[in-house]
């Protein structure tokens, strides 16, 4: 009631304790079990809606891999690429961390840097590319338990054009938002190769 009185028109959410430990962070959909409605002045109108979607939280990549953009430097599942580098960097940190689920939560930011084909200046060689990925993600180690975390996990790729040795390099920022991510990227591509900034897309 105390909730409903705050949100007039609105819904007062049940979260399942099971898959969420601090409802005032991060829920995801499938952790939410149902809403009561809230009329306009603040009250309980008795209803209840139950949420199709409860249950076990799942991964969601739809954000990365739908976007127009080309993800070939991350083979051909861009979004387990991804996923697997996410656990690498909790890993590097704490090596039983367990992924449960990841969720990208907006668009990520996307760079690509190329040069021209040296034998067909219509062809365009991509030598760099590199996105920030807004994330928020279940996690669980042996000492801390379950932990939700909500950052943004970037990944950087240099030298791609043979016959260069390709480099990669991954960075985990928790508590930061995109824009501040997106900017960071320019800098970390451009002291990954020396070279010039990469060209955004």
């Amino acid at each position: 009631m105390a909730e409903a009185a705050q949100n007039p028109g609105g819904s007062v959410a049940e979260i399942d304790p099971r898959y969420v430990d601090d409802p005032n962070g991060y829920v995801p959909p499938e952790a939410i079990r149902g809403a009561w409605l809230v009329d306009d002045s603040g009250k309980l109108t008795g209803e209840y809606q139950e949420n199709p979607r409860h249950g076990v939280p799942q991964d969601d990549f739809s954000k990365l891999t739908d976007p127009d953009h080309w993800l070939g430097w991350l083979g051909d599942d861009p979004a387990a690429a991804v996923r697997k580098g996410i656990e690498e960097s909790l890993r590097a940190q704490v090596a039983d961390a367990v992924v449960e689920w990841v969720k990208i939560l907006q668009t990520p930011r996307f760079l690509t840097g190329g040069r021209r084909h040296a034998d067909d200046e219509q062809t365009m060689l991509v030598t760099r590319a590199a996105l920030a990925a807004p994330f928020a993600l279940s996690v669980r180690t042996a000492q801390h338990g379950r932990s939700l975390l909500v950052g943004v996990f970037s990944w950087a790729a240099v030298n791609l054009a043979p016959p260069q040795v390709r480099k990669d390099r991954h960075w985990f920022d928790l508590g930061v938002g995109l824009d501040w991510a997106g900017e960071r990227l320019k800098e970390r591509i451009y002291e990954m190769d020396g070279e010039g900034p990469a060209a955004e897309q």
